[in-house]
Formats: C-alpha cells, structure tokens, sequence
C-alpha cells in the first residue's frame, strides 16, 4: 500500500507554509515567480513575453461594478494560504505571496512520491493555515494539524472513487473548513468538517458535475461572507457558484463569469494572493504561464483583468492549497 513517507509532515509543514506567507507581511521584493529560480547557483531565464491574446472581456469588462469594500486581509473568510506544489520528481515546494500581488521565492517542503492531492484549512477561522488534508495515489486520507510532528492522523481509506477533492472552507455554517468531492459519475458530495480532521458521512449536492474540467475555490468571492467555488466546463465557459451556508443546498444556481477559460490547464484558489482582504485565482496556462485574477468582491464580475505572475510552472505535476 502507498505511503506518505518522505514528506515534511504536520508542524514543519504548517510552519513552512506560514513562513512562506509571513516573508511577504515584511515587505519581500517583488516580482514575477520563476519556478526555477531558487535553484543554488542558477540565474534564471528572462520571462517569456506574454501571450498576445485578446483580453477576457466577461471577466473585466469595460463598465464592471466599482469593487466591494475590501475587508481586513487574512480573515476568516478571505484566507491567506500558500500555494503548494509538487514537481515531476515529486519534490515539494511551497509559495507565499511576496506582499506587491505576485509569489515570493518557492521553499522546499520534501519528497511527495505518493501524494495526490492536498488541501489546506484554516480550522479556527483566524484567516492562516492551520491544518491540512492529504490523499496518497491509493485512496487513503489523513489530516495533519498544525501541532502534528508525525505521521498525522488516518481518516479513511476509498477516496480514489472521486476525481476531484477541494476544501473551499466553511460552506455549511460551522466554523471549520468541509470538503467537496467529485465521483466519477459527475456526483457532487458534501463532508461538513468537525475541525480535527474527521468529517460528517458524505451528503448529496447533485449529479452533472462531471460538465465540468476545473473546479477551484478557497473563500468568499462576492463579500457576504461565505465560501463559494468556481467551475469551467467543457467548452471553456468559467461559472461562479455562490455558496450559501446551508449544507442541505451549500450552493446557489450558477452564474455565468466568461469564456475563452481553456487557455488553462490548472485553475487553484489560495485565497488573497495581492493582501487586499479579497479573495484571488491562480491560472496556470499551457505553456507554463502564471496568471493571476484579482478579486472584486462583486459577484457580478468577480475578477479583474488578468496579470502575469510567473512563467515555467508546467515543471509541476499537483498545484494545490
């Protein structure tokens, strides 16, 4: 059976993590991320030039609603997590914002051989990590708190009957983050997290969510407070889910944000990326290309045009957080 070993578990991680955001509450020099740019002894390429392609209009366009009030960063329903990611060796590395909008300089968290997916939470809803949930390639899942020194805790074992797992955060009215997983029927099911790890038995969303390639979310997009999501579909139409805080029907009919999303291949929330108390979204493009997309506030047009914020990033087989 598969195994977890070889990773910075619990604690260190956790740690690694925070340490990666905190460089950017003190003012760390900007600049676009190069994935290879910590490398000992390496000078990086200079960034490609980026695509000349039309602007995502639906996404920014000319008349957008002036932007929600932004509330205090790093708050419970605006978090600011790191972005984790595992190479094609299967080395882990970690991204905290650099303070000006982009990431800072990538951390080394160890070896993931096994590891196929991880979401971060934030149990306590002070807005910072403090725990985490880690799937290996056999199903098995375990949580790692913030104080774990060792090998976590073994919460069940059968995941790989979804093809998608993320923790958006609370989205059932508790305080601590639930999940949501996709079966390959295209089900969509609901755990309410207790806080420790464990989880309620599995409740029913809906069916038809197989329509769609990406699912992303880790926060509130349109300022009332609670955890929404977003999906792109097949023929790369992104669509805004608003969550709202009733676990029975934890999110509201689909609005539509805008099209020409298939230039990605990876979409993942970390929540406030620019610590302007709204909540982001990272794009990973074909070619590699890092893309960020501010958030407003505003469910009407919840992102801003979008910005370049690294490039070399298809080095990465897992971008998650």
């Amino acid at each position: 059976m598969a195994t977890f070993t070889g990773r910075k578990t619990g604690k260190a991680f956790s740690r690694l993590a925070m340490a990666a955001i905190a460089a950017a509450l003190v003012g760390v020099s900007a600049g676009a991320a190069s994935a290879d740019s910590v490398y000992p002894g390496h000078t990086p390429a200079a960034p490609k030039q980026a695509p000349k392609v039309r602007s995502f209009a639906a996404t920014a366009p000319a008349t957008a609603p002036a932007p929600a009030p932004a509330p205090a960063p790093g708050n419970a329903a605006n978090p600011i997590f790191a972005l984790f990611a595992v190479d094609n060796a299967n080395k882990g590395w970690v991204y905290g914002p650099d303070g000006t909008g982009g990431l800072g300089a990538r951390l080394a968290a160890g070896s993931f051989p096994y590891l196929a997916n991880d979401a971060f939470v934030d149990n306590n809803a002070d807005g910072d990590i403090d725990g985490e949930w880690q799937w290996n390639g056999a199903g098995d899942l375990r949580y790692f708190s913030e104080t774990d020194t060792g090998s976590g805790k073994a919460i069940g074992g059968g995941w790989n009957i979804y093809d998608k797992v993320l923790s958006p955060g609370n989205l059932a009215g508790g305080q601590a983050y639930d999940l949501i997983a996709r079966d390959k029927a295209g089900v969509l099911w609901l755990y309410l997290g207790y806080g420790n790890g464990t989880m309620t038995s599995r409740i029913k969303v809906g069916a038809g969510w197989d329509a769609y390639t990406q699912l992303a979310g880790k926060g509130d997009l349109d300022g009332d407070g609670k955890a929404d999501i977003v999906a792109r579909d097949k023929a790369g139409v992104l669509w805004f889910y608003k969550g709202t805080g009733n676990y029975n029907a934890p999110f509201a009919p689909r609005t539509k944000i805008g099209g020409d999303w298939n230039a990605y291949n990876t979409l993942v929330s970390t929540g406030d990326v620019d610590v302007d108390g709204r909540t982001d979204l990272i794009a990973r493009d074909t070619n590699g290309g890092l893309w960020l997309y501010k958030g407003t506030g505003n469910a009407a047009a919840p992102y801003q045009a979008r910005v370049q914020i690294g490039y070399g990033y298809n080095i990465y087989r897992l971008m998650t957080s």
